[in-house]
């Protein structure tokens, strides 16, 4: 089992980053909802969303953010 965070979209294949490294993985095997900037579970041939991972990884970001914009 890896997780990953789909870093953008390019044609018809999903580039994944993993560790610092990428790779690419067709559209299709991702679930339909998923989005740039998701956190994946990939087990396998298995990718699934990771929910709270998502969710966390944005709070994070939002508050990084909002440290360096503070007036």
């Amino acid at each position: 089992m890896q997780k990953g965070i789909i870093d953008r979209f390019e044609g018809n294949f999903a580039v994944i980053e993993i560790k610092n490294n990428t790779i690419d993985v067709p559209k299709a095997k991702l679930p339909k909802e998923a989005n740039v900037g998701d956190q994946i579970i990939i087990n396998g041939d298995c990718i699934t969303l990771d929910i709270e991972g998502t969710k966390r990884l944005r709070e994070e970001i939002n508050a990084l953010a909002d440290d360096l914009f503070e007036e």
